[in-house]
């Protein structure tokens, strides 16, 4: 059903002015953390400068609960707190924090078992988590212990060998399971009501092989293990999570209205998405309400903006102009902008525009990390024992692998596709997320060769983009990112796409290592059409963040994968005159 603003005022047929205005925006200009850059790395020296960042970046990026930088959100501009769980006694490490810091300690107001059990509105002071060992940030404004970005830092880790800073950030996760209720987007209180991609099992799976193979197996902590995984697996099999009757899950976030980073750190983004649904009302769907004057809105509905409609005059005297009207993004926009930063890829077209039906999708990526998931339990069961229950994780994953072929595989397309469970359709937005029922081992050999096929139609010389869309949002064309290539390589090689893995790997490392040689430093996302660091998303935030977590552990992962030869070349590379940077 469309918006009836746009029945009422969408077909007139007269030449008009739109004046587009927000009533009530919150402007905040954010100040980048960046990790430490050298601005004039050395020449002559293959990839030693790269990699001697990378390493110290590992610190560099490093938070804990006793240092005064971890409690700074420069996303939101408000005097630092930190909160521990309800009931939770304060560390000692936590006291000297206080002292130190100036900053106030608070507890939660509720024990919390569930995500959505805390109406985090009503915690006036948004905050920093508690969490008990160090972890590693992403960098700039992502100041926090993120859920997904943590299993690609941590694969950097493992391959720097720095084991025991992974299992602190495997352990601080599940802090949060018993503690928040759930593997968290991040460790701030306006995240207590999603998660993110569940990667989790594969980090711990991960680190304890790391463990194992140094002689250091601990049967205790894989036990703890199987009882938080377990229960954070379970949140994503029970409603809201479950996408319909399809017997797949879907993303999906517990609050209501803008969330608070969003209204803060990327000022006009809304207003940009209520333009964009009133000049494609094909789009809007139910994205646009109307405001009844007189009637007060709550503090979830999100900011108002106003719509006048002016005739152009032919000479210099005003045209006549239609009274004002005000409107409001929906509850609807803002569950599913919300369950798209859940997904974490935010912002992108592939849920609809600015993703906003994400919560409407039983989506790829989400359904195949549960198979692997289903997976690493089966393992994690044996090593543990416990047959019985290695067989029931074994048909869980075969019962999601059979869904998954059903809801998401295109076989006349060779492709894997979202599926929308209330049009009861599959999407035909090409997107790189294809990929990871390849990197999860749930495809069929036959399967993989026609996805290898499809989806490298769309690599670029930087690599592989998020899509074959440009749309204007980060996630999409012309953008790739380091923990998607990581996957996509993962993917090939396991079905023994080598060669395809090697030339994208290539790609990849490359551009990184050119821009890191003319800028110092590693960012978040490139451009991989025009191989530059220079990324201007005009949707969602619009900073290319410095650090980078999951860039600088894509950049040693990829490198370890390359062949010597390929390896050496790319060494070689590093020593000769810089090409011209890319307008």
């Amino acid at each position: 059903m469309k918006s009836h603003l746009f029945q009422t005022l969408g077909r007139r047929e007269l030449t008009l002015t739109l004046v587009f205005c927000g009533v009530t925006l919150c402007a905040a200009n954010c100040s980048q953390v960046a990790a430490a850059a050298n601005s004039n790395p050395s020449q002559g020296d293959g990839l030693k400068p790269i990699l001697q960042y990378i390493s110290s970046a590992w610190d560099t990026l490093t938070r804990s609960m006793s240092e005064c930088q971890s409690l700074v959100d420069p996303k939101i501009k408000v005097a630092p707190v930190l909160y521990l769980p309800a009931g939770f006694t304060e560390p000692i490490a936590v006291q000297k924090l206080a002292r130190e810091c100036d900053v106030r300690i608070e507890h939660l107001p509720i024990e919390i078992h569930h995500l959505g059990e805390v109406d985090t509105t009503k915690i006036q002071s948004p905050g920093l988590l508690y969490l008990e060992n160090k972890y590693v940030v992403p960098g700039g404004r992502f100041n926090e212990m993120y859920g997904w970005d943590s299993y690609f830092i941590i694969r950097g880790l493992l391959r720097a060998g720095r084991v025991e800073l992974a299992r602190g950030v495997v352990d601080n996760f599940f802090f949060e399971i018993e503690h928040y209720g759930a593997m968290l987007n991040a460790n701030r209180t306006y995240y207590l009501t999603r998660s993110q991609p569940p990667f989790l099992s594969s980090m711990f799976v991960d680190v304890y092989d790391a463990m194992q193979k140094s002689g250091h197996a601990d049967s205790a902590w894989l036990a703890k293990a199987y009882a938080d995984l377990e229960k954070d697996y379970e949140m994503w099999n029970r409603n809201p999570h479950l996408a319909g009757d399809t017997g797949l899950s879907r993303y999906y976030d517990f609050g209501e209205g803008p969330p608070a980073e969003a209204v803060q750190d990327e000022s006009g983004s809304y207003r940009k998405v209520a333009s964009y649904f009133f000049f494609h009302p094909a789009q809007a769907d139910t994205y646009i309400v109307e405001s009844q004057p007189g009637v007060a809105q709550p503090s979830t509905s999100g900011s108002s903006y106003t719509l006048q409609v002016c005739g152009v005059s032919s000479t210099m005297a005003r045209g006549d102009c239609e009274e004002r009207r005000e409107f409001r993004l929906s509850p609807d926009y803002y569950k599913g902008d919300r369950s798209m930063r859940e997904s974490g890829f935010d912002v992108s077209f592939r849920f609809g525009p600015f993703g906003a039906a994400t919560h409407h999708y039983a989506p790829v990526c989400l359904n195949s990390l549960l198979y692997k998931t289903e997976k690493d339990m089966q393992q994690i069961s044996r090593w543990l024992g416990r047959g019985a229950d290695a067989a029931k994780w074994n048909q869980r994953a075969e019962k999601r692998k059979q869904l998954i072929t059903r809801y998401l595989w295109d076989d006349e397309a060779g492709f894997f596709f979202d599926y929308n469970v209330a049009s009861g359709q599959r999407s035909s937005y090409r997107y790189a997320t294809a990929l990871y029922p390849l990197w999860a081992g749930l495809a069929t050999p036959e399967q993989a060769k026609r996805v290898v096929k499809n989806a490298l139609t769309f690599e670029k010389p930087g690599g592989l983009p998020m899509s074959t869309e440009d749309s204007g949002a980060q996630w999409d064309l012309p953008y790739g990112w380091g923990n998607i290539e990581m996957l996509v390589v993962d993917g090939l090689r396991r079905y023994g796409y080598n060669p395809e893995a090697d030339r994208i790997s290539y790609e990849f490392l490359s551009m990184v290592a050119e821009n890191f040689r003319r800028d110092g430093y590693i960012v978040e996302k490139y451009n991989v059409v025009t191989r530059s660091s220079d990324a201007h998303a005009e949707l969602g935030y619009k900073m290319n963040v410095v650090g980078f977590g999951w860039t600088n552990a894509a950049f040693l992962e990829l490198l370890h994968g390359l062949p010597k030869e390929a390896a050496d070349r790319l060494e070689a590379e590093q020593n000769r005159p810089l090409p011209a940077a890319a307008q």
